[in-house]
């Protein structure tokens, strides 16, 4: 009796080590590696395979990552909210994230430029060398955190087109009373020279054109400007778009919702964004020149800005920045960053990289 009492003592004891043990290590998994559900809304449309192709790779890259954990559905614009309402459901909640650009926001705050773009800004390689290396997106995140967002750089389509006319532009007078859609703060600078700016989501672009409601728009590249079918509704493309030099696409994320992530979870995120940033502008170069090719092909007419009216643009978005750093201490202060790092970097650019630019863009030439 005694013997088989101290053997079921032992089984017991083992048992309750290894039950011990056992909710020691299952809860650490379980809470490192928990399952996460958020639904993403996007700015562009479905039919947009670099744009909302993105906010699809980033999500597949999160769910690889986690080995299916961590889920994140993929909307496109109007399907829970438009592009418009996006930043306001991110930080109030309705969804937990959204693919957009910075500057569709300008009417809460201009700030909200400057995480996109400025006319006359960095290209895309200054955009991310700001973002990353010279204290751009902190600066960003202490603006965007007023808004209960977090970002991170998720995209740049690199130097953008003018955009799509309906009738030929040659000077500044020739702008005057034009209805253009155009984006951020670019439609002021561009309200300076005499154009009426209109918000309008990209897939109203074409039925906007062909019914006479804007004169102009802009988007992005030959690409996805091709897909939209708008050279079909004005036939002359101007170059280059001054306004979108470098443009930063970001995934806005609920502050809260970021900040309860597990660690390895916010790795996961940061490292898919990567990707998707520069993902997104080698499709763009890659896709670009067949595209361009293309769209002349069937009667697009190329056209460059004038000088003339470069020169005014260039003049009007210096006024532009100036009155808004006079009374808007969040622009400034960011703008003050971003103005003094672009200035660094066309030094160091008028260098070696334009010199070997040069050098190719002749050589091509010559054959």
């Amino acid at each position: 009796m005694k013997g088989t009492l101290m053997k079921r003592r032992a089984f017991l004891q083992a048992a309750t080590i290894g039950a011990a043990a056992g909710a020691v290590a299952k809860p650490a998994i379980a809470q490192s590696n928990p399952e996460v559900r958020w639904r993403l809304t996007s700015a562009f449309p479905k039919s947009l395979d670099t744009l909302f192709g993105g906010g699809e790779t980033f999500a597949k890259l999160v769910a690889e990552a986690t080995d299916g954990k961590f889920i994140i559905q993929t909307f496109a614009p109007g399907e829970i909210v438009g592009a418009p309402q996006a930043l306001d459901a991110i930080g109030g909640g309705t969804v937990e994230m959204g693919h957009t650009c910075s500057y569709y926001y300008v009417g809460k705050d201009p700030t909200f430029a400057i995480g996109t773009t400025l006319p006359f800004g960095l290209n895309s390689r200054q955009t991310n060398a700001w973002l990353y290396h010279g204290n751009g997106n902190a600066l960003l995140n202490d603006f965007y955190a007023k808004h209960n967002v977090y970002a991170l750089p998720a995209g740049n389509t690199g130097v953008q087109m003018g955009g799509w006319f309906r009738k030929e532009i040659k000077t500044v007078q020739d702008l005057q009373g034009l209805k253009m859609r155009i984006a951020g703060l670019a439609g002021q600078i561009m309200g300076k020279l005499g154009v009426v700016p209109q918000q309008i989501a990209g897939g109203d672009l074409y039925p906007s054109l062909e019914r006479g409601t804007i004169d102009a728009a802009e988007w992005v590249a030959p690409y996805d400007d091709e897909k939209l079918g708008l050279n079909k509704v004005a036939p002359y493309y101007y170059y280059p778009g001054f306004w979108e030099g470098g443009p930063a696409i970001h995934f806005y994320i609920n502050l809260q919702k970021w900040n309860e992530l597990p660690k390895n979870y916010q790795a996961a995120v940061q490292a898919a964004a990567g990707y998707v940033n520069v993902d997104t502008q080698a499709k763009y170069d890659a896709k670009n020149p067949a595209a361009l090719r293309s769209l002349i092909g069937n009667g697009a007419q190329l056209r460059p800005f004038s000088q003339e009216i470069m020169e005014a643009a260039y003049k009007a978005a210096n006024e532009v920045y100036d009155e808004i750093s006079a009374k808007n201490p969040d622009f400034k202060k960011i703008y003050d960053s971003y103005k003094a790092f672009r200035g660094e970097e066309y030094l160091w650019f008028q260098v070696a990289e334009y010199a070997f630019d040069t050098f190719m863009i002749r050589a091509r030439a010559r054959g």
